[in-house]
């Protein structure tokens, strides 16, 4: 865990990798946030199950540390799209790594959010705002690019305006359907 113990894009990797599942850390991290992001429920059902994410081979059950790992991540999920002072962050390497590696992990991130915002099924969706519709669209746009880097001063500069476009999107997202969702059910917890 990082020193404030929250679960970081490491520890999720590291999980994965005890779990064998055949994905990457953001885009798990993304998967997930999306689903919440839909108004997805993970009340009645497991984080994995609801994401569809099996392990490579044979099953894995995770043990009671990954399951504990696993339900904190949802709980930092929910507060962390819910923050009233917007803190919310994708799940992506530390800024030292290389600018591709970050890059790649930003294009898996929205892929996540993009498959997990259509596994959480509210039927709210068909009533997004055009600007949330505006703003599913450029997520599928960066979650199929491919960068070319040519100015690294520049391309780290493209890249922070992508990370704070799809934070900010994934809140308005979240505030839209993850809100409405719950405004319908007539409860707010």
């Amino acid at each position: 865990m990082t020193a404030t113990g929250l679960v970081g894009h490491d520890d999720i990797d590291g999980l994965i990798m005890r779990l064998r599942l055949g994905t990457e850390a953001s885009e798990l991290h993304g998967s997930l946030c999306g689903y919440l992001a839909g108004g997805g429920s993970l009340r009645t059902v497991p984080v994995l199950a609801a994401l569809q994410l099996d392990a490579e081979g044979e099953t894995t059950v995770p043990s009671s540390g990954d399951q504990a790992l696993l339900d904190r991540l949802v709980r930092q999920c929910e507060a962390d799209l819910a923050d009233p002072d917007l803190g919310f962050e994708p799940a992506l390497p530390e800024d030292d790594r290389p600018l591709t590696e970050r890059a790649e992990a930003m294009v898996d991130w929205c892929r996540g959010f993009l498959g997990g915002f259509g596994l959480a099924g509210a039927t709210a969706h068909d009533q997004l705002s055009e600007e949330a519709r505006e703003i599913l669209r450029d997520l599928g746009m960066i979650a199929g690019s491919s960068f070319d880097f040519e100015d690294e001063t520049e391309d780290e500069d493209a890249l922070i305006e992508v990370q704070e476009f799809v934070r900010v999107g994934a809140m308005l997202l979240h505030t839209e359907c993850a809100g409405s969702a719950k405004a319908a059910s007539g409860r707010l917890h």
